[in-house]
């Protein structure tokens, strides 16, 4: 009867143990998710005054928005890519 009790606590913990790693192993996952989708987000918004040019203001930002030229705002911000050649000219602009 000893033995049986035994078995039965060394089952219970092995089924515990594995959903414990299996949770973890969950979690990681996710992470590292959630981390994936913050590496995608390597794009900027710029302003969209111009079809290849941002506005005179040169605007940009991590978040889209309205432009900031002008009292009033200006036009939406353009999504584009943080390497873009349009986001490196609005750069060099800016670093002036």
């Amino acid at each position: 009867m000893k033995n049986t009790l035994k078995r039965k606590w060394r089952l219970t913990l092995a089924i515990v143990a594995v959903m414990l790693s299996l949770g973890l192993i969950q979690a990681s996952a996710l992470a590292g998710k959630r981390s994936g989708d913050q590496k995608k987000s390597d794009s900027v918004y710029v302003c969209s005054c111009l079809k290849t040019k941002s506005c005179s203001c040169m605007t940009e930002a991590k978040t889209e928005g309205p432009c900031s030229c002008g009292t009033q705002g200006g036009p939406p911000m353009k999504k584009v890519s943080a390497q873009s050649a349009w986001a490196k000219t609005n750069r060099e602009a800016l670093a002036r």
